[in-house]
């Protein structure tokens, strides 16, 4: 089944797109050294100081900011750090929502009780203002606080929905037989029930990786990340600081906003084709 499902994933065309733009990316950022003509807080090259607020030309592509940064290498070295906040957090979400929606719907009783109370609780607060407050409360800042706050409060919709279809799955005839055939409910939830949710487990990874790549970049831009790391988030944190829309700087704040959204677009062409996958009525038109 979950052969099945991949290589109907391979074969999508918005799949394959999705797939094609995300492997530029990470290209991008495995080669950032190779690509990038100057470092990403370099401003001076044999002696040479960077002009300030440049605007794109052929020593600099996308210009320079106010203290004479390469604005293109800090777009290509900016890639790293995005992608894995994005990713990491993506599959540390995916996680938990996974684990607690697999035993809460398996379980019943108490268990499902307390969990869905909890679930209930972060799916009624605003993600957002949750997401801010957590942080700007964080004494610590950088990469790893932004992924646990992430990953922490952006669980409860993906439980929530795998619980959902667990619930549906284990009143089926082959999870009964497996139960009085006395089998553990380990083996009946990772052997029988999860690989009937694999196409619910991508959607909640590709979503939950967007709302990462969004959320890094809003903390960021609101000043609640390091904001001595180049990421396109910090990016648009000093070009805002700076006052980059009022002086029509636009090689400053346009990228790496363009960049975020093209990434985004990927993670969701890979979900929308997930959808097509796992619904038959969608694949045949």
């Amino acid at each position: 089944m979950i052969k099945d499902m991949l290589k109907l994933f391979f074969i999508n065309k918005k799949a394959f797109a999705g797939l094609i733009i995300l492997s530029l990316f990470i290209l991008m950022a495995l080669f950032a050294p190779m690509i990038a003509p100057y470092g990403p807080k370099q401003n001076e090259n044999d002696g040479e100081k960077f002009p300030l607020m440049a605007s794109p030309s052929s020593e600099h592509i996308l210009g320079t900011t106010n203290a004479g940064y390469d604005l293109y290498s800090q777009l290509i070295y900016g890639s790293r750090v995005t992608l894995f906040v994005g990713i990491l957090t993506g599959l540390i979400t995916t996680f938990i929502s996974l684990s607690v929606g697999l035993f809460s719907g398996y379980l019943r009783g108490t268990v499902d009780d307390v969990i869905s109370f909890v679930n209930n609780v972060f799916l009624v607060i605003p993600s957002l203002p949750l997401v801010i407050v957590i942080a700007s409360y964080i004494p610590m800042r950088g990469v790893l606080p932004i992924i646990l706050v992430l990953a922490l409060t952006g669980w409860a919709w993906g439980s929530r929905v795998v619980r959902a279809q667990v619930l549906t799955i284990g009143e089926r005839e082959f999870i009964k037989v497996a139960e009085v055939m006395g089998e553990k409910t380990v083996i009946i939830v990772f052997r029988e029930i999860l690989p009937n949710i694999i196409s619910l487990v991508m959607a909640i990874f590709f979503t939950s990786t967007i709302a990462a790549i969004i959320g890094e970049a809003t903390l960021e831009f609101i000043g609640l990340g390091n904001i001595s790391t180049v990421t396109w988030g910090t990016m648009l944190f000093w070009a805002q600081n700076n006052a980059a829309l009022l002086l029509d700087a636009w090689w400053w704040f346009l990228p790496p906003g363009l960049f975020i959204g093209i990434l985004g677009t990927s993670f969701a062409l890979m979900n929308f084709a997930i959808d097509e996958i796992s619904n038959p009525k969608i694949r045949k038109r």
